[in-house]
C-alpha cells in the first residue's frame, strides 16, 4: 500500500492544527523589530532575543487595545497562540494581547508579597482604625512637585480651611523611592504632629506606582501610630499600600475629602444653624416693629388728647341740654293740661292763679336748682381741661426741657455740663447748654 501523498496545503493546514493543539494560548517576550503597522490597521513584526527570533501577526480589533505607541526596540511580553500562515507556510505568532516587558514578573512579586502580609494579618478588618471625626492637623507624605499635593491642597482649603497640613515630602517613583517613603511615613509616625496621615500620589503605570507595592513601605504604614489613608494612583489603580492602610480613597482628593469628613459636615450643620438663626432673628425683629407700629398708632400727643376729651365734653352738654329741653317741654304740656282740667272744673281763679304762679316759682326755682349742679361740675371739668394745658402752663412762665433725643428732661440729676438741651416755651422754643446743674 502506497504512503499518503499531501499537498503543500494539506500539509500547512495540519501543521498549524498540530501546533495550535500542542501550544495554546501562552505568553512570549522579547524585543520588537521589523515593525510594520499595515494599511489595514494590523500590526506586523519581528520577536527576538539574543539567539533567535519569531515572525508575530496582530490584527487591528487586537491592536488597539494597546495603550501606549508601539515602536522597534521595545521589550515586551505577547499573549499568542502559535500557528502557521499556511499560504508561505510560515511559522508565527498570532498575538491576542501585549503588555510592557517585565510586567509578569512585577505581577509575581505583587501577588507574592500580598499574600504574605495577608498571612500575617495585616490586611485584617479588625486591625483597620477609625479616623478621628476632627482632626487636629492632618500629615502629607507626597512630593512636593507632585500634583496629588495640590489637589489635597485645593480640598483641604475648600472643606476644612483652618486644618493645619503638615508634609512630609518623598519622592514617589524611581529608585530609592520606597525607602525614602517609609522613612517619611516613620518620621510622621514619631513626632505626634498631627492625628491622620494621607499616603498620596498622582495616577500611572505600575512601574511609577511599585514604590507603594514594596515591602518596607507596607511596613512602615502598618507600623504607624496614627490612622492612614492611602490615595496612591486612580480609581482603577490599587497597591498593596491600599490594603495595609486603615482607609483606602480612589484618589488623592478623595483622601482629603474622607480626612476632613467631620469638619465639613460640622461647617455644613454651621451654615444650618446660621441660617435658621437669621430666619428666627428676621421673624422676631418683624414681630417687634409690627408691636412698635401697633404702639405707636396708639401714643397721643397730650393736645389730642385734650382734644378728644373737649369733644366728649361738648357732646355731653349736647346731650345734657337736649334733656333739659325735653324735660321742659314735658313739663310744660302737663301745665297746659292742668289748665285745661281747672278750666273744666271752673276752679277759683284768682286763688287758682296765685297756687299756680307759686308752683310756677317753685318750679322755676327747682329747674334751676337741677340744673345748677351738672352745670357746675361742667364748669369744674372745663377749668380742670384747661389746667392740663400745656400751653397755658407754658403761658404762665414755666418752659419744656428736651435733651437731644428729644425725651423729657424732669431730674437735673440726668443733665451734666456741657449737655446740650431744647426749651420749648408758649411761644416759639431754643437751644441751650447746661452749665451747672443742683
Amino acid at each position: 500500500m502506497s504512503a499518503e501523498i499531501l499537498s503543500v496545503t494539506e500539509l500547512n493546514r495540519r501543521a498549524r492544527q498540530a501546533l495550535e493543539r500542542a501550544l495554546p494560548l501562552l505568553w512570549v517576550t522579547g524585543e520588537i523589530s521589523n515593525f510594520v503597522r499595515a494599511a489595514s490597521g494590523h500590526l506586523y513584526f519581528t520577536l527576538k532575543d539574543e539567539a533567535a527570533q519569531v515572525r508575530c501577526a496582530m490584527f487591528r480589533s487586537r491592536a488597539n487595545l494597546v495603550p501606549w505607541q508601539i515602536v522597534n526596540g521595545q521589550q515586551v511580553e505577547v499573549q499568542a497562540l502559535v500557528s502557521v500562515y499556511e499560504a508561505r507556510g510560515d511559522f508565527q505568532l498570532n498575538v491576542e494581547a501585549m503588555r510592557r516587558g517585565g510586567l509578569g514578573r512585577l505581577y509575581e512579586v505583587f501577588a507574592k508579597l500580598r499574600a504574605k502580609l495577608e498571612g500575617e494579618g495585616l490586611f485584617a478588618a479588625e486591625r483597620k482604625r477609625a479616623l478621628p471625626v476632627f482632626p487636629r492637623a492632618l500629615g502629607i507624605v507626597t512630593s512636593l512637585q507632585a500634583a496629588a499635593l495640590r489637589d489635597i491642597v485645593a480640598a483641604c482649603r475648600r472643606r476644612a480651611p483652618h486644618l493645619p497640613l503638615i508634609i512630609f515630602p518623598t519622592p514617589v517613583q524611581g529608585d530609592g523611592a520606597a525607602e525614602q517613603i517609609a522613612q517619611a511615613i516613620n518620621a510622621a509616625s514619631t513626632t505626634g504632629c498631627c492625628d491622620v496621615l494621607l499616603v498620596a500620589r498622582g495616577g500611572g503605570s505600575i512601574e511609577d506606582l511599585w514604590p507603594f507595592n514594596e515591602e518596607v513601605v507596607t511596613r512602615a504604614i502598618a507600623a504607624c501610630a496614627i490612622p492612614v489613608i492611602s490615595g496612591v494612583g486612580h480609581e482603577t489603580d490599587t497597591t498593596i499600600a491600599d490594603f495595609v492602610a486603615d482607609h483606602r480613597a480612589a484618589t488623592p482628593t478623595a483622601a482629603a475629602e474622607l480626612a476632613t469628613t467631620g469638619w465639613f459636615a460640622a461647617m455644613s450643620e454651621l451654615d444650618q444653624l446660621r441660617n435658621e438663626l437669621q430666619r428666627h432673628l428676621r421673624r422676631q425683629i418683624e414681630a417687634r416693629m409690627q408691636r412698635v407700629d401697633t404702639l405707636s398708632r396708639r401714643l397721643l400727643h397730650p393736645r389730642q388728647r385734650l382734644e378728644r376729651i373737649a369733644m366728649a365734653n361738648a357732646y355731653l352738654r349736647m346731650r345734657l341740654d337736649a334733656a333739659m329741653r325735653g324735660k321742659l317741654t314735658h313739663h310744660a304740656g302737663n301745665l297746659a293740661t292742668m289748665q285745661l282740667r281747672l278750666q273744666r272744673q271752673r276752679p277759683n281763679v284768682a286763688l287758682a292763679h296765685s297756687t299756680l304762679a307759686a308752683s310756677a316759682q317753685r318750679f322755676v326755682q327747682a329747674l334751676h336748682a337741677s340744673l345748677g349742679q351738672p352745670r357746675h361740675r361742667l364748669d369744674n371739668a372745663a377749668d380742670a381741661l384747661k389746667l392740663l394745658d400745656p400751653n397755658a402752663t407754658l403761658a404762665r412762665g414755666y418752659c419744656i426741657v428736651r435733651d437731644t433725643e428729644g425725651k423729657l428732661v424732669i431730674d437735673s440729676g440726668k443733665l451734666r455740663p456741657g449737655d446740650e438741651v431744647a426749651l420749648q416755651f408758649a411761644s416759639g422754643d431754643a437751644d441751650a447748654q447746661i452749665i451747672r446743674t443742683r
